[in-house]
């Protein structure tokens, strides 16, 4: 299934997108695709009314976040072996953590805000992962695949000189706000014959800036989750960036960076695409 949440921002309504063109809304069936559907396994439960359901036409609907605000989203840094060499730093022996404030989390085509005092504002196309079951102490990545919901687009925005130049503190760098777009839709891993092998792209302003594929991840995503287990207690409805591929403002050279105006279109084989304008500081 492709999962979607479309309306205005705090008042989107969930619907499975059926084609371009179409939707069945699904709010009768639950009011959110929040961490109390994912934990009741919510996608089975909407079998039924996407078979019988009256399929209906988008209608220039603002598309939302495909999953409601999550308790948490953590990132994967340096897990592209070419993104790592970009950055000069050494591929990570395992995967390298941090967190991203999950008031982030935007719609695939809001508005990038530049935050204040902000010199070098960068993107990052990268595969999202949402947990759908409590997760704790996996005990394989094989057993961590039964834990996925779905797979989503991603564009990790990141200020480096907060990230990189204010203390080593890199969630500084990645929690401004609009900097998590995510989606057009939650796909269900069913919809992915192998996400270890999916096209990934990034353009600005029509220039191709990124263009990889997750099969050079150094950490797939089931390895990733099931690390991630071994830590801490991941919960229905958590987000997982799982880091980019090369082409990065940062890895330039000489670097560049977003500015007010910009264009940015980015997206993955089978997950769809997003589009955002990047606007200045409040």
């Amino acid at each position: 299934m492709y999962l979607m949440r479309i309306g205005a921002p705090g008042a989107e309504k969930p619907v499975v997108r059926i084609d371009e063109t179409h939707y069945i809304d699904v709010s009768d069936v639950t009011p959110d695709f929040d961490e109390k559907f994912f934990a009741a396994g919510g996608v089975a439960l909407l079998a039924e009314k996407v078979a019988t359901g009256r399929p209906r036409e988008f209608a220039g609907e603002r598309i939302g976040a495909p999953f409601a605000r999550p308790h948490q989203i953590l990132c994967i840094g340096l897990n592209y072996s070419d993104h790592a060499a970009e950055t000069g730093q050494a591929v990570p022996d395992e995967p390298i953590l941090f967190t991203k404030s999950p008031n982030t989390l935007v719609g695939p085509n809001d508005d990038v805000r530049i935050p204040r005092g902000s010199t070098k504002t960068d993107w990052e196309v990268e595969l999202g992962i949402v947990i759908g079951r409590r997760s704790s102490y996996l005990g394989s990545a094989e057993e961590a695949k039964g834990a996925i919901a779905g797979y989503c687009v991603v564009n990790d925005v990141s200020e480096r000189a907060f990230q990189m130049e204010r203390g080593g503190q890199w969630s500084k760098g990645k929690s401004a706000e609009t900097f998590n777009p995510a989606g057009p839709w939650l796909v269900t891993p069913g919809e992915i014959a192998d996400v270890t092998n999916l096209g990934m792209w990034l353009d600005v302003n029509g220039v191709r800036r990124q263009s990889g594929t997750t099969a050079n991840m150094i950490f797939d995503p089931y390895v990733i989750v099931h690390h991630l287990s071994q830590f801490m207690v991941l919960e229905p409805g958590d987000l997982i960036n799982t880091g980019t591929p090369p082409g990065v403002g940062m890895g330039h050279d000489p670097q560049i960076w977003l500015q007010p105006g910009d264009v940015v279109e980015l997206g993955i084989d089978g997950l769809g695409s997003q589009r955002q304008h990047v606007v200045g500081p409040r």
